[in-house]
């Protein structure tokens, strides 16, 4: 895919390729369907397919522009979606991540359901299932945690799976009043809130130290000034999450210039 496209591909984000999904972005109904001819036609005239059931689109209301048409491929209107999938992420129309993480919390439950006959076994230690825990599930609820910019209610979401999934494999409900920090450190696990925060300034660490022109930073950290924004309460964005992380941990963000005092500033050790 990559040889055979290389001559039509664009820069990142506008055009991202992983393995034979693509991603074809731009700020127009009539640039995308230009787009999607000209891949179409590069591809076919190599004896490969663009799948007709399989292409959808999703548009992005980040301003109060509107407009009309459909995107269509080789005269087939392709699907619009209100949420777009991609490498294991939910993308919203409105920049939101609600879905996102239900559907992480979701991928969690999974990855305990698979594990029940260790995590539900009274023979093995409660320590154990918490590295368990630890090691297999809480990373799938984490995935793509990085980038969220996250509400109280979201924090709220994965803090109440995680207790659950904890309470139920140390055999306690909440009529046995057993606080939470009991919990935690009899299972050696450290919140899943602090851990989130760990991650959204780890990744934050690997941006600070890319070069100026590397794609990441110009994607993430210029803002965007002729967007009109809506007359709702503007939605929070990534940056103003991290600044919102870096003042409740009273660190500063020189310091991720270097990666190895970055790395102890934000650890968060389990219990």
């Amino acid at each position: 895919m990559d040889e055979v496209t290389r001559n039509i591909q664009g820069e990142i984000p506008w055009c991202m390729l992983f393995a034979d999904d693509v991603v074809l972005v731009d700020e127009s109904r009539t640039g995308v369907n230009r787009k999607l001819e000209l891949w179409r036609r590069t591809l076919e005239s190599k004896e490969f397919r663009l799948s007709r059931t399989k292409t959808e689109y999703m548009m992005c209301d980040f301003s109060a522009t509107r407009q009309g048409g459909d995107v269509s491929l080789d005269g087939q209107v392709v699907v619009q979606k209100d949420t777009f999938r991609y490498l294991g992420s939910v993308l919203q129309k409105d920049g939101d991540i609600d879905e996102d993480v239900r559907h992480r919390i979701s991928a969690g439950w999974l990855k305990w359901r698979q594990a029940s006959g260790i995590l539900c076994d009274k023979r093995v230690p409660q320590k154990l299932k918490g590295k368990f825990y630890t090691t297999a599930i809480r990373p799938a609820m984490l995935y793509g945690a990085e980038c969220w910019p996250t509400k109280r209610r979201h924090v709220q979401q994965l803090s109440v799976a995680e207790m659950r999934m904890l309470r139920w494999f140390c055999e306690h409900t909440r009529r046995d009043r057993v606080r939470n920090e009991v919990i935690r450190d009899r299972v050696g696990v450290a919140p899943i809130e602090e851990k989130l925060t760990q991650h959204r300034l780890r990744w934050f660490g690997h941006v600070q130290r890319r070069p100026p022109e590397a794609p990441v930073r110009n994607g993430v950290l210029e803002r965007v000034d002729n967007v009109k924004r809506g007359r709702d309460r503007p939605k929070q964005t990534w940056d103003e999450s991290v600044k919102r992380d870096l003042k409740d941990w009273n660190i500063s963000k020189e310091i991720a210039l270097d990666r190895n005092a970055w790395r102890l500033a934000i650890n968060v050790p389990e219990p």
